[in-house]
């Protein structure tokens, strides 16, 4: 009977550490993966909101650009991560709405990860060199049915990748997919880059992506797939060009952990993200950059992300982009 009771008390005793020892997460730094390269929307997401969270958080962030195959590297990094919120992921349009809609064989779903929040929409700006001779739609159209354009991504399957393809197809390109030859490149700097030096024309990407370009004078912005203008990109949005359709070419930025990530670490995601949201230099430097603030709570994220999967996976259908293999 003592020994029954003494062990009773000694399971309440290691009960009450291990719930003080979770109530004290974070105890340590945490590892925030990046799924694609320096310079492109999510690394500048990432990096912007780096010391406002780091603040809250109270710990040490350590950001890693875990590249590969649009993002999905990164993915899995954290698809196999344990669960105890010490590994975490900067979730990207293109690697949790864009991949799972285009790659049949992609090595995760969805349901894979828990969406702890959404705080970044980016409208989509397609743009080009001045030096191109290239001044609206209607000149990179005409360019395109004469032959020899080409256009950049940040990889096989990505935003970037399906933006593009389907700006073209709105505009009236008969064969999207081989009127223009795709270059792949290893993140959206690179893929600004490229069109930069002359390896594409132009390119289809996040307004945060190429908004310092434009604001020097090295890219000329000639759509913005949004209803209204965008601070800082003096072009014609999809509104006024008659392409409604654009809108939903839009990306997100948010934050996803392991799906057995437990209920009291998101809570406290969900509490941080709300707070560096609303952090004035960060909202300063990404408004500059095109981007729309919007924190979304788990539920609103998940659903949000649902949402954003199945109208790709609809674009993807009508395209006949899906990639088997």
């Amino acid at each position: 009977m003592k020994r029954t009771f003494l062990g009773a008390i000694g399971a309440l005793g290691l009960g009450l550490a291990a719930t003080t020892a979770l109530a004290e997460y974070p105890e340590r730094p945490i590892n925030m993966v990046i799924p694609y390269g320096a310079g492109g929307a999510t690394d500048i997401s990432a990096r912007t909101i780096a010391e406002p969270l780091g603040n809250v958080v109270g710990k040490p962030l350590i950001m890693a650009n875990v590249t590969g195959a649009g993002g999905a590297t990164g993915s899995v990094a954290v698809q196999n991560a344990k669960g105890d919120g010490y590994t975490m992921l900067f979730a990207r349009v293109g690697s949790h709405s864009v991949n799972p809609a285009m790659k049949a064989t992609l090595p995760y779903t969805l349901d894979d990860f828990r969406f702890v929040t959404v705080y970044e929409i980016n409208p989509v700006a397609c743009a080009v060199t001045p030096a191109s001779g290239i001044n609206s739609m209607d000149d990179l159209i005409a360019k395109v049915n004469e032959g020899g354009v080409s256009y950049s991504s940040s990889g096989v399957g990505s935003l970037l990748h399906l933006a593009a393809v389907m700006v073209l197809k709105e505009f009236g390109v008969a064969d999207p997919l081989n009127q223009a030859t795709h270059i792949p490149q290893k993140g959206g700097g690179a893929a600004a880059t490229a069109v930069l030096n002359g390896t594409a024309t132009f390119l289809c990407t996040n307004s945060s992506a190429v908004a310092s370009f434009i604001a020097n004078g090295q890219l000329k912005p000639i759509l913005v797939t949004t209803p209204e203008p965008v601070v800082g990109f003096d072009a014609p949005t999809a509104a006024d060009l008659g392409k409604p359709s654009l809108h939903q070419l839009v990306g997100w930025t948010g934050i996803a952990g392991p799906d057995d990530l437990p209920d009291d670490v998101a809570e406290k995601w969900g509490a941080w993200m709300a707070e560096a949201t609303q952090d004035a230099d960060f909202l300063e430097k990404m408004t500059a950059r095109g981007s729309v603030i919007d924190f979304m709570d788990p539920v609103e994220a998940n659903d949000f992300i649902q949402t954003q999967y199945e109208t790709f996976r609809a674009l993807v259908d009508e395209l006949g982009m899906r990639i088997e293999g």
